[in-house]
């Protein structure tokens, strides 16, 4: 199969065979079309409310991926140090350590085993 891919806007075919694959540079990707803009609706229901942050304050540790957690190591009240594993995150068949990036107090932790993350999810803060 080939198919052509644009990388840095340039382009790029691509050629996949069962074993093994072909690329092969062929030129700058052309410049998109210009878009007219669209006239803006009468009048828009309310956008559904985005699911909350954990309560607690303090900074928030994120998910650097998408992924599953697989564990939890720390919880609410827990004083932890910069570099402490807060978090196990499978991601790509890969365990990754979410590490704490400050000395503090786990504030709130909003996710548990088994909880799908996408990338920038709050999964604890600390204080």
């Amino acid at each position: 199969m080939k198919y052509i891919v644009t990388l840095n806007e340039k382009q790029y075919e691509v050629e996949v065979e069962k074993g093994k694959a072909v690329a092969a540079y062929i030129g700058e990707a052309p410049a998109p079309a210009p878009v007219a803009a669209a006239p803006a609706p009468a009048a828009a229901p309310a956008p559904a409310a985005a699911p909350a942050a954990p309560a607690g304050a303090g900074d928030p540790v994120t998910s650097p991926m998408p992924g599953t957690i697989l564990d939890v190591r720390c919880q609410q009240g827990q004083a932890v140090k910069n570099g402490d594993i807060l978090f196990i995150l499978e991601a790509m068949k890969m365990e990754n350590e979410i590490f704490a990036n400050k000395d503090g107090t786990v504030t709130s932790v909003g996710v548990s085993k088994g909880t799908s993350v996408d990338t920038g999810s709050v999964l604890c803060t600390i204080s």
